[in-house]
């Protein structure tokens, strides 16, 4: 038992997280997003309103131990008209009410002062743009005559992604991808990710959107490369805002967007990888 315990906390200590966590966290997020996708896709977009929220709840707060305060409120209320948007207006929805919401947050903050209004405005309209303008992207892959493939697609991708450069960060990684901005990803956490991730989506386009699992391939290597700069992406502003997790809601993930940075990245790509199968009627 005490030899277990020490594989464990060895693997925990190489990985950055607690694994048992993390992996029962992620099935249950799993399930609940394949049950409202499948049965009730509003409760769905409902699920990743929610999940917008509390990621801007989080990067606010962020924001403010770096010394940037912005009004949550307004920002949340901002990100609410994108993703209704987005919802009901598909794709050209979301795109006018980014440019609507946005010029209208920043007079807001303008009439709050002008002390700081660049870096208040700046981190304001990345607020929005980064988790509601992409996030809006997970609405138009789900709200779709085909949603359930489509998410199945985008979920699939993520996560071969994410447990692929996990294992084989934690089994082989001695070089270091980004030590300046995520120290505990490697180079060969990355070749993991993209044998993984290439494999899975071969399937999972193949099987589940009935296409060429060469087009599944493709799509797999350019999701390898969206959920890596996602996830350093983010990794960039903890370690600008010097804090280690984005919030501490998720066991053995941190905060909401600890767990999502990946997907906001991909999500924009997919859809419009997919956008182009469907127009140019791909096999």
């Amino acid at each position: 038992m005490d030899d277990l315990h020490a594989i464990n906390e060895a693997v925990n200590a190489k990985a950055g997280r607690k694994l048992l966590p993390s992996i029962i966290v992620s099935l249950l997020l799993l399930a609940l997003v394949f049950t409202t996708v499948y049965y009730i896709p509003f409760l769905f977009g409902v699920l990743v309103w929610v999940a917008i929220m509390l990621g801007i709840r989080e990067l606010t707060r962020a924001y403010k131990i770096g010394g940037i305060e912005i009004p949550e409120r307004v920002v949340q209320l901002a990100a609410s008209v994108l993703l209704l948007s987005a919802w009901y207006g598909r794709v050209s929805g979301l795109a006018v009410a980014t440019a609507i919401a946005i010029p209208n947050v920043l007079v807001l903050i303008l009439f709050k002062g002008p002390k700081d209004f660049l870096k208040k405005a700046t981190a304001a309209a990345f607020a929005i743009f980064y988790l509601a303008f992409l996030g809006g992207f997970i609405l138009l892959i789900a709200h779709n005559e085909n949603g359930v493939a489509r998410v199945f697609t985008l979920i699939v991708l993520v996560s071969c992604n994410d447990t692929f450069a996990y294992i084989f960060g934690v089994l082989f990684g001695r070089h270091p991808l980004a030590p300046h901005i995520s120290p505990k990803k490697t180079w060969e956490g990355l070749v993991g990710a993209i044998i993984g991730t290439t494999v899975g989506a071969s399937l999972v386009v193949q099987y589940s959107l009935h296409k060429s699992w060469w087009i599944g391939a493709l799509i797999g290597l350019m999701a390898v490369i969206t959920a890596t700069c996602g996830d350093l992406i983010e990794s960039a502003v903890k370690r600008d805002l010097s804090i280690k997790d984005m919030g501490s809601i998720l066991p053995g993930h941190g905060g909401v967007l600890d767990r999502i940075d990946s997907i906001l990245f991909t999500a924009p790509a997919v859809w419009f990888v997919l956008e182009l199968i469907k127009h140019f009627n791909l096999r």
